[in-house]
């Protein structure tokens, strides 16, 4: 049976407890008479889940809990010193697992685009693998997906401060064009690696998938950034919805409700028997169209009507082009009494 969920949040909240318990003691060790709100900074606690953690270490130590068993400590004002550490001088060692996962999670981490104080994340890595020693097996290569290479010659952009000039497609309008940007900053978003930069032909800040980019040319002029030029927030995604966009309204069937889950809908409410009416906005309606024709025959666009027609004129011409004209059959002459032919029987039923 499936523990209740307040459960499990307590007994995950005792083990990360227990585990900054045993560590709390060496490194009070190494910083005797430290202040106690620096030491809660250090362990990204709260001041008072701290002291609650030092009230807990009085009544901790060897067998025996007499007076001289237990952990002792000594505070001067909002200075604490560890006195006594019942022998739990050094901190925890890392399973083979841990160390492992910590090694992995790093070096993603350094190959991720846009991170910064990739120095720093370097030399955290050579201290953990020197400290993990064989623990860690054999040498673990990470590498995101996608064009390394592109990638790495977009970071260079980055870091060099130049101007690029890129072949890029846009998935949106189904077109490939030419445009010359001023890289701001790399990122990660939903595990794909994105420039965003400034976009001389759109004269706005702009954001290009890494994999979208067909070519890239390095330009022998340091990129242009101007002043109005400021990154986005991109921490709830990519696309970030806004009353200026169209607004789209489609009823939908039972099979595309996950239309609901994978795009930002403004509203949602249940029509007749399965049908939902959805509610989202869109970049543009030549990315509506070609959306709503790749959906299933459950769905039927309400508004606008510019989309509803654009679609219907999209679906008459895919199956025009898909219709085959009328054979037309020439019947050969035959016996005006009795309708057999005459001649050579082999052209009967022949068309043209």
């Amino acid at each position: 049976m499936t523990r209740p969920a307040a459960a499990r949040g307590g007994s995950r909240a005792s083990a990360d407890r227990l585990a900054r318990l045993l560590n709390l003691v060496p490194y009070l060790l190494a910083r005797p008479g430290i202040e106690v709100a620096e030491a809660a900074g250090d362990l990204g606690v709260t001041e008072r889940q701290l002291r609650e953690d030092l009230e807990l270490l009085w009544v901790c130590g060897l067998p025996g809990y007499g007076p001289g068993d237990l952990i002792d400590m000594a505070f001067d004002g909002d200075r604490v010193t560890i006195t006594y550490d019942a022998g739990i001088d050094r901190p925890l060692r890392l399973t083979p697992d841990e160390a492992l996962a910590l090694v992995v999670a790093l070096r993603m981490l350094a190959e991720t685009p846009g991170v910064a104080n990739r120095d720093a994340i370097e030399r955290a890595l050579a201290k953990i693998e020197d400290a993990a020693g064989d623990l860690v097996g054999a040498p673990v290569a990470v590498r995101l997906p996608g064009d390394t290479r592109r990638v790495e010659a977009l970071r260079a952009a980055v870091e060099g401060g130049r101007a690029l000039r890129i072949t890029y497609y846009t998935a949106a309008r189904d077109e490939t064009t030419e445009r010359v940007i001023d890289p701001l900053r790399m990122l990660m978003v939903g595990g794909r690696a994105y420039v965003e930069a400034w976009c001389r032909r759109a004269e706005a800040v702009r954001l290009f998938r890494a994999d979208r980019i067909d070519a890239i040319t390095e330009l022998d002029e340091p990129a242009a950034v101007p002043p109005q030029a400021v990154p986005h927030d991109r921490t709830e995604g990519v696309f970030r919805p806004s009353p200026d966009l169209p607004l789209i309204t489609l009823r939908i069937g039972r099979g595309e409700r996950w239309i609901t889950e994978y795009y930002p809908c403004e509203r949602v409410e249940a029509g007749d028997g399965d049908q939902w009416l959805v509610s989202l906005r869109v970049t543009d309606l030549g990315w509506a169209r070609r959306f709503v024709l790749g959906l299933g025959p459950d769905v039927t666009v309400v508004a606008p009507a510019e989309l509803a027609e654009q679609v219907r004129g999209a679906a008459s011409a895919a199956l025009d082009a898909y219709a085959v004209p009328a054979p037309v059959t020439r019947l050969p002459e035959g016996d005006g009494a009795s309708g057999a032919p005459s001649g050579d029987p082999a052209v009967a039923g022949r068309t043209q």
